[in-house]
């Protein structure tokens, strides 16, 4: 299914020119009929999944203890 860039915005509560950047950068593609942006809606919520995903390594990596430093030494 194909949105315009208006329909996708209001799909996924996103600005406009932030869907639209995503095109221009070439991170989600659409095709331009010579009036407006149509955007296939299931490669846009691919491109959301990867984000989520990322988003849920970093914050596993945040969650891991910092190793101790054997090159640490008490010097007083």
């Amino acid at each position: 299914m194909y949105l315009t860039l208006k329909e996708t915005a209001e799909y996924l509560s996103m600005p406009e020119n932030y869907i639209e950047s995503l095109i221009t950068q070439r991170k989600v593609k659409a095709f331009h009929d010579g009036e407006q942006y149509l955007i296939n809606k299931d490669q846009f919520n691919q491109h959301l999944e990867q984000l989520e995903k990322l988003k849920q390594q970093l914050e596993e990596w945040k969650k891991e203890p910092l190793p101790e430093d054997p090159d640490i030494k008490d010097e007083d």
